[in-house]
């Protein structure tokens, strides 16, 4: 009989993970404690945006492989292999990660597994969770239950391709059961020829935090580097296309600017950080807070800058900041830096509105007192500064021309890096950018 998974948690990965799941072919079953999120998934529909996802999550469901409870005892029941996918940010007041969903999920599911069954975890933890959730398991579980551990590497904006199509899996096992189990999971995925890596829980648990600080520290380093090229007036852009040339470096996460944001790259570093003092091992992570840092004064830099073009004060003028998630192709908007600029610009007095072609829901439960407008030519209209925050296809395209008729003043500062400055310029902009000399 084909394997049967369950997914705890329908947030970004948890229903990602579980429409993939059926789109391989599985029967699955989501559970997350919030009923209307449930009832919105039932219908068909993702609660946050994610390209293609939500024809995938609809097929699944008409085809009868995919379905949603709010019931531990429904997947238990149901499920030989539960996957937990549940958030674990950065806790109140502290840089640690807060685990208490995920201790919560397991500890409402020990009481409804069937014997055998075995609990993945892939939320991304401090390393040492899943030693503590294992153990819990082994003295509360039933007979053979067990724990493995599968970090999740997707990427906002490709989670689909990321799912079915990985560059890597990654599992953390104690026995040759869960890696016999794990490994029939994935068998449609590592038909492809991707990689599985098979690992201890500790060594698992580390990729996904090591991973997120190297490309945290890659993004830091191509920002430093911008901030030197400011003082010396130099091109932060033509240094990175040389130095990514070179094999050992490479262009990608590269790209100089306002920097990372999101609910991953800032909270991991920070929880990796936290947990490595824990370990006595404070002193081989330390540079992370710098990385930590330099990320942060991208966006004050950002504000400085804005002030700087207005004349030295931003009080009184309108600014249009274009982009309120914290990447293209997703309307997530924690730890936003684009608007973390647009409240730093409020805050010094400027009138700022927002524009994003999927954020702006979620930016106004943030920040509802930051003003946003969801047709791009009305936020343009009448403005004194443009200010790119983050590189949606529609401003990379925007037509310098047009936007000029329709602003008030032709001043932009593009703190991407995306789009062209000689063209704005032929335009009668006023192009300002992080890292670029000022001509």
């Amino acid at each position: 009989m084909p394997l049967r998974l369950s997914v705890i948690g329908t947030g970004y990965l948890g229903a990602t993970h579980a429409a993939c799941m059926a789109e391989l072919g599985y029967e699955v079953v989501g559970l997350d404690v919030d009923p209307a999120k449930v009832e919105l998934l039932r219908s068909g529909r993702v609660p946050f945006y994610e390209p293609g996802l939500d024809e995938v999550l609809a097929r699944n469901i008409e085809a009868g492989r995919l379905r949603f409870t709010t019931s531990f005892a429904e997947v238990g029941e149901f499920a030989d292999v539960h996957f937990v996918c549940v958030g674990t940010p950065q806790a109140a007041g502290a840089q640690r990660a807060d685990t208490s969903q995920v201790f919560g999920s397991v500890e409402s599911l020990l009481p409804h597994l069937r014997p055998g069954a075995l609990v993945v975890g892939k939320s991304t933890v401090p390393v040492g969770t899943a030693d503590q959730l294992a153990e819990r398991i082994a003295q509360s579980g039933p007979e053979g239950a067990e724990l493995a551990w599968n970090p999740e590497f997707l990427r906002e904006g490709f989670a689909v391709e990321d799912t079915l199509h990985p560059d890597r899996l990654v599992i953390g096992v104690r026995s040759q059961r869960a890696e016999d189990l794990l490994r029939e999971v994935y068998a449609p995925v590592t038909a492809q020829g991707t990689p599985l890596l098979v690992m201890d829980f500790a060594t698992a648990e580390l990729v996904k935090v090591a991973a997120n600080s190297f490309l945290a520290t890659k993004i830091s380093f191509i920002n430093a580097m911008a901030e030197v090229c400011e003082a010396a007036g130099a091109d932060v852009v033509q240094l990175a296309g040389a130095i990514g040339l070179d094999p050992r470096i490479g262009s990608r996460f590269l790209a100089a600017g306002l920097g990372f944001g999101g609910g991953c790259l800032p909270k991991d570093i920070r929880a990796f950080t936290a947990r490595a003092g824990e370990l006595g091992a404070e002193d081989a992570v330390a540079f992370l807070r710098e990385v930590d840092q330099i990320n942060l004064r991208r966006r004050s830099t950002t504000v400085d800058l804005a002030r700087e073009v207005l004349g030295g004060e931003l009080r009184g003028h309108r600014v249009t900041v274009l982009g309120a998630s914290f990447k293209p192709d997703s309307d997530d908007v924690r730890d936003s830096p684009s608007l973390d600029v647009a409240v730093g610009m409020q805050g010094a007095g400027a009138d700022v509105v927002v524009h994003d072609p999927k954020g702006l829901r979620n930016a106004e439960k943030v920040y509802p007192n930051l003003g946003y407008e969801p047709d791009l030519d009305a936020a343009l209209r009448g403005t004194e500064l443009v200010v790119l925050g983050t590189e949606w296809r529609e401003y990379r395209d925007l037509d310098p021309d047009r936007a000029a008729g329709l602003a008030g003043a032709r001043n932009v500062i593009d703190a991407r890096n995306a789009l062209d400055p000689d063209a704005w310029r032929a335009a009668g902009w006023t192009y300002r950018a992080l890292g670029r000399p000022r001509i």
